[in-house]
């Protein structure tokens, strides 16, 4: 148990190059790996290193994060003290920017008032990583840190740790400093502040473009990648679904991908990343895609470096590809008909 750590999830960010995938969603609740969603990997680390109290603090199209979070239960936060709470913003017209904007905390300041714990750590819900916050904690401390941002290779993975108490000066002050979230506090070098910045070393991306989101899925189906990520011991946690094993038919070929619960798969399939419930028919070639969750391929159909969002049906006989560095996106619910595209 982390007593000493609030978690705050900063949810309001607006992606315009993951637009394709954040019509119906908020950027948190994109589907990641074939049954993990974007915010599993903040969420589980703040769990990982015993942090009890989580703040959620979503604006736009949440009704799926919410259903996908429910109660906190599947990450041990449904507790009668502390737990996951859920914060939307009040006044969908305020503009909120950046992480940790101090605007939205200060719609629920009541939050931070009640809360027991000595520091806040702040951060975006769509990096992939898995870290321990506790020994960021201690680095913070006894470097006798303000404000601590966390980079890689020099650059801002959108994470602040701050005293609960600095942090509450910083929002009821923010009229007269200027400040409108973390990050300008934190890149103020003319504030009384002590700043400082915390390397992390590991495997770290933060998935803000369509481009990054299919690097990084494919990055899973490398082996030393994904012992980074999914150590035994600290899961990424997710909300689970009882469903039966995927159905492989006798002339299915399936090489170097991932493939969820409750499929069925009649075709090939080949780096490529296969969500919950997908089918795919006989003849049917998929290679370097990601199919999230109940997608329907029928037979005959080529897909090469192809996202396939929820609920979608590919025709018969239909081809589609992309280069690698630019995929192809079929919208969620999307019906695509016979034809080619590259």
């Amino acid at each position: 148990m982390n007593k000493r750590l609030l978690g705050v999830i900063d949810a309001t960010t607006v992606h315009e190059d993951l637009h394709e995938l954040s019509l119906h969603r908020s950027v948190a609740a994109i589907p990641f790996g074939g049954r993990y969603r974007l915010i599993d990997f903040i969420l589980s680390n703040m769990v990982n290193s015993g942090i009890e109290s989580v703040a959620i603090f979503p604006k736009y199209q949440y009704r799926s994060l919410m259903d996908h979070l429910g109660s906190g239960r599947n990450w041990d936060l449904n507790r009668k003290r502390d737990g996951l709470f859920f914060f939307p913003a009040p006044n969908l017209d305020k503009h909120y920017t950046g992480i940790g904007t101090l605007d939205h905390f200060a719609d629920n300041i009541d939050y931070f008032e009640r809360s027991t714990q000595d520091y806040a750590l702040i951060a975006n819900s769509y990096t992939i990583f898995n870290m321990d916050f506790q020994q960021l904690l201690d680095w913070h401390i006894e470097s006798g840190c303000d404000i601590t941002e966390v980079q890689k290779n020099g650059k801002s993975l959108g994470i602040y740790l701050v005293k609960k108490t600095l942090l509450m000066d910083l929002i009821l002050t923010r009229n007269e400093t200027g400040y409108s979230n973390l990050r300008d506090a934190a890149r103020d070098t003319s504030s009384q502040f002590q700043l400082c910045f915390y390397d992390y070393e590991g495997y770290a991306v933060m998935v803000d473009t369509i481009a990054k989101y299919f690097s990084v899925s494919m990055d899973l189906l490398k082996p030393e990648v994904w012992k980074e990520l999914f150590p035994k011991e600290r899961p990424i946690l997710t909300k689970v679904k009882d469903e039966p094993p995927t159905r492989y038919d006798v002339d299915a070929s399936v090489r170097n991908s991932m493939v969820a619960n409750g499929g069925v798969i009649e075709g090939t399939v080949e780096n490529s990343i296969i969500g919950r419930g997908v089918k795919i028919g006989k003849g049917t070639v998929i290679r370097n895609c990601i199919i999230m969750q109940k997608t329907q391929i029928k037979e005959n159909c080529i897909l090469d470096s192809v996202i396939v969002d929820k609920d979608a049906r590919i025709e018969a006989g239909t081809v589609i590809t992309a280069p690698a560095d630019s995929p192809a996106v079929i919208r969620k619910g999307a019906v695509q008909g016979v034809g080619s595209s590259s």
